[in-house]
């Protein structure tokens, strides 16, 4: 089936289809070993950033860890851990479920709690975080032990879904009404072409426009995602907007894809009402630092402004969230079954439909999967540049 839905590469501003490549899968749970083999092989180098605590017993170390991740330092019937401490000559204390510190996502409460879409919520929007201990005799070989559960920490969370993201809402009045507008003339001219229907329309209360992606574990990376964000503001943020709101307009249509009468996401373009920059550079230095902060993956060079207005995802799960529900964090394709649709009459009618304009004055950190008491994504936490 990948054969129809092959993965997509942006080249000069549009994406293309990458023909698959058969390649040889393993059940999780088999590989992890042989993972573990591979991985080490870089890891036994001793490292000097390393806090290491002298004591009366030996030395010790601690890293602070999301408790989701736990299960790849023990692995299978704790064959990991014990491999580690053999090999290095160290005792490794992993909490259990609710001890040492984990703590929940207090930050979701913002979000009306009988709204969630709590069966759709991520495994790792409830977990929280805690303390892993390592002792031993030697100093190096306490080291060498946190290297190695670096390595495995960093590695499984590239493979983590995508739990949060960074954005601006779009969803002022005047562009849910523009938005609403379209919905309704496209329906009434284009309901004839294939797969046009009204299940593929973004929710308007939901309209955003999308920074970047996140693997937030813990309570504690939330904190750190918008102590991240403060800083943006103080060091570039407030030089760039002039300490006042951004006037935007959303105005124009494009399609993701290299075929127009095979469309499965169609997206309203965003830009600023002076013909400035200044949007684009925002967005872009924000990335930039949150990717060399290791908190977001480095996917692509610079931010695509623009708002999903019609996506095939809707037509089957009105709560689906767009390509990053076909790909993981370290890129695995994940199928899901969907039905494009011809936008070769709409992208001629509507190619300068104009949407509205608003005001950009904050970024978002937003929960997928989440709705708060007006319909859109529950904020966990935000930056207002006035």
């Amino acid at each position: 089936m990948e054969v129809l839905r092959p993965q997509l590469i942006r080249i000069d501003g549009r994406n293309y289809r990458k023909n698959p490549v058969q390649e040889q899968t393993y059940q999780h749970e088999e590989d992890e070993e042989d993972f573990y083999q591979g991985s080490m092989e870089c890891a036994d180098e001793p490292c000097d950033a390393y806090e290491v605590e002298q004591t009366p017993q030996g030395f010790r170390s601690t890293v602070r860890a999301p408790s989701l991740l736990y299960k790849h330092i023990v692995g299978r019937r704790g064959d990991t851990r014990k491999k580690i401490e053999m090999e290095t000559k160290t005792s490794i204390s992993i909490p259990k479920p609710g001890e040492d510190g984990e703590i929940g996502f207090h930050h979701v409460a913002q979000a009306d709690p009988e709204l969630l879409v709590s069966s759709d919520l991520p495994a790792s929007a409830s977990q929280g975080a805690g303390i892993i201990v390592i002792t031993g005799q030697h100093r190096n070989g306490v080291i060498s032990a946190r290297t190695r559960i670096d390595v495995l920490l960093d590695t499984f969370r590239r493979k983590q879904p995508f739990t949060h993201f960074l954005a601006f809402f779009l969803n002022e009045v005047e562009v849910q009404e523009g938005f609403l507008r379209f919905q309704e003339e496209v329906l009434a001219k284009c309901s004839m072409d294939h797969g046009v229907d009204s299940s593929i329309f973004q929710n308007p209360k939901k309209l955003h426009l999308t920074i970047g992606m996140l693997v937030l574990l813990s309570e504690e990376e939330i904190q750190q995602t918008c102590e991240m964000l403060q800083k943006c503001k103080e060091e570039f943020i407030n030089d760039i907007s002039g300490g006042k709101p951004l006037e935007v307009e959303m105005a124009g249509i494009e399609y993701m894809n290299d075929d127009p009468g095979m469309v499965d996401v169609l997206y309203a373009k965003v830009h600023m009402k002076d013909g400035s920059n200044r949007l684009q550079e925002l967005v872009d230095r924000v990335l930039e630092r949150f990717q060399a902060s290791g908190l977001i993956v480095k996917e692509w060079n610079s931010v695509k402004l623009h708002a999903t207005v019609m996506n095939t995802l809707f037509r089957k799960d009105p709560n689906a969230e767009g390509r990053y529900n076909l790909y993981t964090a370290d890129g695995k394709y994940i199928f899901k079954e969907r039905e494009s649709f011809d936008g070769r009459n709409i992208l001629k009618l509507f190619e300068n439909f104009y949407f509205g304009s608003l005001k950009l004055n904050s970024i978002h950190i937003s929960q997928r999967f989440t709705i708060d008491s007006f319909g859109n994504y529950a904020s966990c936490g935000q930056i207002d540049f006035s």
